[in-house]
This record gives structure tokens, sequence and C-alpha cells, in this order.
């Protein structure tokens, strides 16, 4: 049997979105880079090299700074360094990023977590497009119509291909109580993926919104997933 690490290094390796996209959206395939390739191979290797099974949670789709600049969700390169002990030049930091490792911390480390749990995102490859001062901002499947619309084949054939990883189908935990949780839960009502998605709230709304409370939204997230 392959190992989990194995399936999801196979899964990335083969991503490719080959479909004409809405005007002014562009791709962010950061599987694409031999760096990233290098330091996702590292960390699935480190907590995922065996045949055990694993909640699943699902964010949005890569982001620059997180997942778009490491190939790990929610994982930016100075939490891939702090934490996980595996080493990058790369100089970025992403509020959400620090907020799951918050998490990741009080669930009892990377090494418990990653052993329980797998993140991943409803797409699997990311989005930017620039504004009207030529600057690069992430772009959400969600956020055209045109958009969710061309994408929506790719996100099922994804959810179906990592369901075969070794992933528990009772419940999966969606972040984003919002559009995302829309989606992917009239989604799954159509495509029976799991009998049930969780919504919580997406740790940029808690950073960016909620920074208060932000412990009791790490409590919400460890009661969730230990549930």
């Amino acid at each position: 049997m392959m190992t989990f690490a194995n399936q999801i290094l196979g899964f990335l390796k083969q991503l490719g979105f080959n479909k004409r996209l809405p005007k002014g959206i562009k791709i962010l395939h950061p599987f694409h880079d031999e760096t990233v390739m290098d330091l996702v191979q590292q960390f699935y290797q480190k907590y995922y090299n065996d045949t055990k099974q694993r909640k699943l949670v699902l964010g949005i789709n890569p982001g620059r700074l997180g997942a778009g600049a490491t190939g790990i969700p929610f994982t930016d390169p100075k939490r891939l360094r702090n934490v996980c002990n595996i080493h990058t030049d790369i100089q970025l930091h992403e509020p959400s990023s620090v907020f799951v490792y918050e998490v990741i911390e009080a669930f009892g480390g990377a090494e418990q977590f990653y052993n329980e749990i797998y993140i991943s995102s409803v797409c699997p490859l990311g989005f930017v497009i620039e504004d009207e001062k030529g600057r690069v901002k992430n772009y959400n499947y969600y956020d055209s119509a045109k958009l969710t619309k061309t994408v929506q084949p790719f996100i099922v054939k994804s959810i179906k291909e990592q369901l075969e990883f070794g992933i528990e189908r009772d419940q999966v935990f969606c972040m984003g109580t919002g559009k995302n949780y829309k989606f992917l839960n009239g989604l799954n009502k159509k495509e029976g993926f799991f009998k049930e998605v969780i919504p919580i709230e997406h740790p940029r709304y808690v950073m960016q919104y909620k920074m208060k409370q932000k412990e009791r939204y790490i409590e919400k997230y460890i009661s969730a997933l230990r549930a």
C-alpha cells in the first residue's frame, strides 16, 4: 500500500488546469516550481509517511503568501522554518498561517496534528488578478460565477482523488462559513463525498476581524476537530 505522503505527492505532481480562465484571471500553480516541490516533499514525507486514515480540512484555494509560496496549505515560510524545521530562504508572512499554527500548537503540536489531520483546499490551485494599479492580488474560485463554473469539474475530480488517500468520510471541515461553505455543502449534496460538512471560521476572518476573540476560535477549532 502506498503511504499517505506518496499519494499526496503523486496528486500534486500531476495537478494541472488547461481550461481557459475568465479575462484577467491567472492560475497560481506553485507545484510547477522545483523549490516549492522540494519543500512539499520534505514536509509530507516528514508528517505523512504512513498509511493512517485522517480527517480532512478544506480551505478555499492557495494564496500567494502561504501555499503559493511553500506548496503547503496555511503554512507560510516562517512557520515552515520555525515549527516544521524545514529550511527555506523565502521571507514571507501570512496571518492565516499564524492562526492555523496556534491551533496546531493547542492541538498538541505539528506531529500530533498532522498525524490526525490533512489540510487541503476546495480548489487545490489558486488564482490571482491585477488591480487597476498593477498590483497582483489573490482571487478566490468563488469570486466570479464564471470562474466557479469553469473550475467546478476540476474541483470535483480533485476531491475524489484525495478521498482515495485514506480520508475519513463522516465529516469534512470547511474553512469559511460563507461562500466556501455554501459552495462545498451544495457540491457535497450533489456528489455525496461526505455525510456532513462542518463549517469553521476561516483563519483570515479571525485574524482580520476577531483578533480579540482569537482564543475562542482556537478552542472552537480544537473542539470540532476532536469531536
